[in-house]
């Protein structure tokens, strides 16, 4: 690609901002993901391409996209714990931190949980936007390839550090049981020719199958629970960057190892890294989420292979121009466009979160919920039909289980962690010949 011209890269800042607001429109809408928005605008590719034409030269088109949907990941990454301390709904990337972000918030501190989130994903974002350069050199020359011939090693240790998260043997019993079944629907997912299509668009079954571990089950037990009471907020940090730094070498690790997500990496660090206050655990699982967006983006430019939704949407737009080492100017754009949605996201989480700390006290729970699990069913037919909706009712049931256990939900990432384990075993195919 040409070198970067003053033009380019103020189309870029300002699609950034465009992408930003996608960004907070999925995150502080419950059940609606980036990676779904994302995988529209792939779909009406051409429209934005030809709208975006009328401004910008057809050459800059595939970079002003990327940004638009890099930013959108990245302020995702900062605004996505809002719903999910203030209504608990989270995502696969926020289920560790809801539980300690529920505590504050029924101690009318919720303002502490999500600044102490918006803090931990900036951190996150600016120092993996700082190495971002030379570990990609890093990567090019060796290092990559390392981490390449080690991938089944981590993912099986990703698998165990689930399992040892728990302290007693029937606790253990019960992690495998729940890392198995719920690996067994992502195979189901990912692996057979489920005959879905939604009344939209056809989707993605792991919308149903995500939102049925991790957020249906949250809605269903919370619905019972006290009022909320007022919240107070003193405006102060109440966490310092030491515990979004911490959170980055993992995010770095999920951003490169496939199937390993947020909450896994999480769950591992843990048991090295301990924050007891709630307040520093949710930085350290913020800074792990917003630095794997990133290091994704990295790992993209290194071999090409996309770790989340949004990373192969940019992959399928922009194809090898993003691929080259540091100064290759579209990596380097994408880099400001993380920058530029890094300091949109912080700002986005807090204001939203004060907007609602106003009024949560006032709103009825159990029918807000109810509307939210009206609105995940709506969306589930919509983009994955009939079978999806067969997706979301069994995930659920799934998802209800650690609640009643009294174990983590962290164990329901074998969603993920299975399916790719198999693959690289090449079992995938010793799983379709069961059915």
């Amino acid at each position: 690609m040409c070198p970067v011209e003053l033009e380019l890269i103020m189309l870029v800042a300002c699609m950034s901002a465009a992408g930003a607001s996608v960004g907070m429109f999925s995150g502080l809408v419950p059940g609606i993901h980036v990676n779904t928005l994302a995988s529209l605008m792939l779909l009406f590719y051409p429209a934005i391409g030809s709208f975006i034409s009328l401004f910008a030269a057809p050459e800059y088109v595939p970079v002003l996209i990327s940004a638009c949907i890099v930013s959108a990941s990245v302020v995702h990454s900062f605004v996505n714990y809002v719903p999910s301390v203030f209504t608990g709904v989270p995502d696969q990337d926020t289920a560790m931190s809801i539980l300690p972000g529920h505590r504050l918030l029924l101690d009318g501190k919720g303002m502490v949980a999500v600044r102490s989130a918006a803090i931990g994903s900036l951190v996150g974002a600016m120092a993996a936007v700082i190495v971002a350069i030379p570990l990609q050199y890093l990567m090019i020359n060796g290092l990559g390839d390392l981490f390449q011939s080690i991938t089944v090693v981590m993912l099986i240790t990703a698998a165990i550090a689930l399992v040892m998260t728990e302290k007693g043997a029937k606790e253990r019993c019960f992690a495998v049981t729940l890392i198995a079944m719920s690996g067994i629907m992502g195979c189901v997912c990912m692996f057979m020719p489920v005959p879905f299509k939604g009344l939209l668009y056809d989707g993605d079954l792991l919308f149903p199958l995500l939102t049925g571990l991790f957020g249906i089950p949250m809605l269903i037990s919370s619905a019972g629970n006290a009022a909320i009471p007022e919240q107070t907020d003193d405006e102060r940090y109440p966490v310092t960057p030491s515990s979004g730094l911490k959170g980055v070498l993992t995010g770095s690790i999920v951003g490169w190892f496939p199937g390993i997500t947020a909450t896994a990496g999480a769950a591992f660090t843990r048991m090295f890294v301990k924050e007891d206050r709630p307040e520093r655990f949710i930085a350290l699982v913020s800074s792990i989420g917003t630095a794997a967006v990133i290091f994704a983006l990295i790992t993209l430019s290194v071999n090409g292979k996309g770790r989340s939704g949004t990373m192969l949407v940019v992959r399928e737009i922009l194809g090898a121009d993003i691929m080259g080492a540091g100064l290759n100017s579209v990596f380097l754009l994408m880099l400001l466009s993380v920058s530029i949605a890094a300091v949109i996201g912080y700002r986005a989480a807090i204001r939203s979160g004060m907007v609602m700390a106003k009024h949560i006290s006032k709103i009825n729970i159990r029918k807000m919920n109810a509307a939210i699990v009206a609105l995940v069913a709506v969306l589930t037919v919509l983009m994955t039909g009939v079978w999806g909706m067969g997706i979301l009712l069994i995930s659920s049931l799934i998802g209800l289980i650690p609640l009643s256990a009294g174990t983590g939900r962290v164990h329901l990432s074998g969603c993920l962690l299975i399916p790719v384990i198999l693959m690289r075993f090449g079992l995938d195919t010793v799983f379709l010949s069961l059915f």
